[in-house]
């Protein structure tokens, strides 16, 4: 009984992340700027991909493979942020970013000229 309950919950957050991982890749083909793009390719993405690894659990239940499972998400959430945070300081250095969407600049104080700032 537990095990079909496990299994149902597990094909749930299979599905659930499958979708929330093509909701990125739609994303990152249809918004215009990097910023958002950039937004598209994290936040649903690492959602989807926990939501996959929950469901993998779910489905193997063995120690060792939760285990190995629980590793690949540790690594996936320290690593998606750290790549957001570059591909947004690289579109900012290149010129890619329109600086009118931006709320706030911090980037621009330390370029001479309020320009892309250069290496720090």
């Amino acid at each position: 009984m537990i095990a079909t309950i496990a299994d149902w919950l597990g094909a749930g957050c299979l599905v659930a992340g499958a979708l929330l991982g093509l909701a990125a890749g739609i994303g990152v083909l249809r918004f215009p700027d990097a910023l958002s793009r950039m937004h598209a390719a994290t936040k649903p993405q690492v959602l989807g991909v926990l939501l996959l690894l929950l469901g993998i659990a779910l489905r193997l239940r063995s120690p060792a493979d939760v285990g190995m499972i629980l590793l690949v998400a540790v690594f996936q959430l320290a690593t998606a942020p750290v790549a957001a945070q570059m591909i947004g300081r690289a579109a900012y250095r290149s010129g890619r970013v329109d600086r009118s969407l931006l709320d706030a600049d911090e980037l621009a104080e330390r370029a001479p000229g309020g320009g892309p700032a250069g290496p720090a």
